[in-house]
């Protein structure tokens, strides 16, 4: 899932995003019911219609934004109390909120609230904010089952698994969220201080106590090799924002590693950012000419490389689909991973 923090993917027209191969999308909670306003975008018709998107749409809870900001943020049982990064106005988002401003956006999946800590933490640390969020996650599935969405559908509902950085508490914590009915499930708290070992420790120990017969969703997951890593540990659904904040500093992901526009060795050359690649930008476009682009500024260079490494991202979701459907998985990866550079990623 392209992430389109603002109700919009930085740079790229929804045509464009419809063109990446891209099927859904994700809109960030935090940032919208800031601004506009979650009762501004369900006045104009939901979230669809307010940025001419009808494919699906995922919302994140809010939570991670609002724990992000640290020391203007208060934690308790009833929610999150934290100063807006706006204007400094005091919010309160409450697990009840966040699925209202949800439902007002009416998007297609809505998320539970949950309570992450960043790694390392204590213990305790981890044992609380696992509890919390399994009591939020209650609270959160009960208030969405009350609530009517701006478009008038019902919205999928995912609950997140949070446990901190220890396998067995993950692995309780996803028992517990497993008990509830809901349409699917997010992990979340990863990639947030720990190691990539102990990431793929924690996922595979999460999402094997997950149901299998609900899709699992990776929170703010990753680089290329991380889609197949995580795709190996049983996840369906990713979203990350490196494709696109990459793509505005110069950053193209190619089946042969990331590839730096900046660099004088592309200021002679004629080749595509990928040889493999159809997007627009590979099709019509010289390194040569983005390069040359992107140093003077050109808001085209940022598009351009935007629409590409969303569209390689999900000709790596496409491919790894098809493995896996062949039962050539194990494979594939083997071959993707031996070209890719992974010493050279951001």
């Amino acid at each position: 899932m392209p992430v389109g923090t603002q109700g919009a993917v930085k740079g790229l027209s929804p045509d464009e995003i419809v063109a990446s191969g891209t099927r859904i999308l994700l809109a960030n909670t935090y940032h919208l019911m800031l601004r506009p306003g979650s009762e501004v975008i369900r006045g104009l018709g939901g979230l669809h219609r307010f940025m001419a998107w009808d494919g699906p749409i995922l919302t994140d809870s809010g939570g991670y934004q609002v724990l992000s900001l640290k020391e203007l943020t208060t934690v308790r049982e009833e929610g999150v109390e934290f100063r807006s990064h706006l204007d400094g106005r005091r919010e309160f988002l409450s697990p009840e909120r966040s699925m209202e401003v949800q439902a007002d956006l009416g998007s297609d999946i809505a998320v539970t609230l949950d309570h992450a800590v960043p790694l390392p933490a204590d213990a305790e640390a981890q044992r609380e904010a696992g509890d919390r969020t399994v009591r939020w996650t209650e609270r959160s599935l009960r208030r969405a089952r009350t609530l009517e969405t701006a478009g008038g559908h019902r919205q999928l509902l995912f609950a997140i698994v949070q446990g901190g950085g220890d396998p067995g508490l993950r692995r309780e914590m996803a028992e517990r969220t497993a008990a509830f009915e809901c349409d699917g499930f997010a992990i979340g708290g990863l990639s947030v201080g720990e190691t990539k070992r102990e990431t793929w420790a924690l996922a595979a120990a999460t999402a094997e106590a997950l149901p299998p017969d609900r899709p699992r969703y990776l929170m703010g997951m990753g680089t290329p090799i991380d889609l197949l890593q995580g795709i190996a540990c049983g996840v369906d659904l990713f979203d990350c924002v490196l494709p696109t904040r990459n793509a505005r500093n110069g950053m193209a992901f190619t089946s042969e590693g990331p590839l730096n526009i900046r660099n004088a060795a592309h200021a002679r050359s004629d080749l595509p950012l990928d040889g493999e690649c159809r997007c627009a930008a590979c099709a019509r476009f010289t390194r040569a000419y983005l390069r040359h682009l992107h140093l003077a500024g050109e808001i085209l260079a940022h598009r351009m490389l935007t629409l590409h490494n969303v569209s390689f991202y999900q000709k790596i979701m496409e491919r790894a689909r098809r493995s896996i459907e062949t039962g050539a998985y194990p494979s594939f990866v083997r071959q993707f991973s031996e070209r890719y550079r992974v010493g050279t990623e951001a």
